[in-house]
């Protein structure tokens, strides 16, 4: 059997059913409730949001209205480590005959209560039972010779196993975990402090190449010559006068002199560079002059 105070324990946490029939009625009194509260001045209740002073007389309590259910043991292994530990028993040498009885008192008392959730219990009450019965089955004289298997052996490695997954839950949820014992910190940036400096679109290279045709197409010469162009030595130009220069304005990087060929070379050369990365092609602001630098470089 179980101590006074042990199954009392055990038929809370298996959530035994308490209706108002198993509790002691209280004192009848003979003056009226609704006369006690209204001589104190307060409702018991309110209905509708009125005060109820009086109990209505034709107020039914079924006898299943109050029912209090604890799920303190998460299933049979649970509860069987519970009995074994609170009573300081040799988990290795468990007394089968106390444990078992203990046990089965215990599904007992939750079968009244909650068939479904005695339905596992169960099974592990049987499984105690027929270890119980094979350790009082008699030995024979071969069985003494030769050692056998005590029956209890995998029983307790279970609960062994259980016993140490459940300490390491609680070591995982002693843990700090985000959003329950700690938040992260968020600090917000004002945008006006972080300088954005705007990209120069394809818009605004063509504007700047129109510009320059025109101002090539009013110095047209009528002199015929054949000159071969580079574009790869047009990169090199390019190159040796950023070399001397930080910034270079766009337009500043061709001769208008040479026509429009050599404009053409020498565009395609500057497109090529900024291809390769070996050149920047930056804009301080909408509508600012464009200038021409050599990629930075980490050393």
């Amino acid at each position: 059997m179980l101590p006074h105070d042990a199954a009392d324990q055990a038929q809370a946490a298996a959530g035994i059913a308490v209706a108002p029939g198993d509790v002691p009625p209280p004192p009848v009194s003979d003056e009226p409730a609704g006369a006690a509260a209204q001589a104190d001045g307060a409702a018991f209740a309110r209905l509708y949001g009125e005060p109820l002073l009086h109990l209505p007389t034709d107020l039914y309590i079924p006898p299943d209205a109050l029912e209090i259910f604890l799920e303190a043991f998460e299933g049979p292994l649970d509860l069987l480590l519970y009995l074994i530990r609170r009573q300081n028993f040799n988990i290795l040498d468990i007394p089968m005959a106390q444990v078992t009885l203990q046990y089965l008192k215990y599904v007992d008392q939750i079968r009244l209560s909650n068939l479904e959730l005695a339905a596992e219990y169960l099974l592990m009450a049987a499984m105690l039972i027929e270890i119980k019965s094979r350790m009082l089955l008699p030995q024979r004289q071969h069985d003494i010779e030769v050692e056998l298997d005590d029956p209890r052996a995998e029983l307790v490695r279970r609960l062994l196993e259980y016993e140490q997954i459940k300490l390491a839950a609680v070591d995982l949820n002693a843990l700090p975990q985000l959003d329950r014992d700690f938040v992260r910190t968020q600090i917000f940036i004002e945008q006006s402090l972080v300088p954005v400096w705007p990209d120069v679109s394809a818009e605004d290279l063509q504007a700047a190449w129109r510009d320059l045709l025109k101002r090539a197409k009013l110095k047209q010469h009528h002199k015929i010559t054949r000159e071969e162009l580079s574009v790869r030595e047009h990169m090199t130009m390019i190159l040796r006068r950023l070399q001397s220069q930080r910034f270079v304005e766009f337009a500043d990087l061709f001769d208008v002199a040479g026509g429009v060929p050599v404009l053409v070379v020498n565009f395609v050369a500057m497109l090529e560079l900024a291809k390769e990365t070996l050149i920047e092609i930056t804009q301080a602001e909408p509508f600012a002059p464009i200038y021409v630098r050599l990629a930075y470089s980490p050393a």
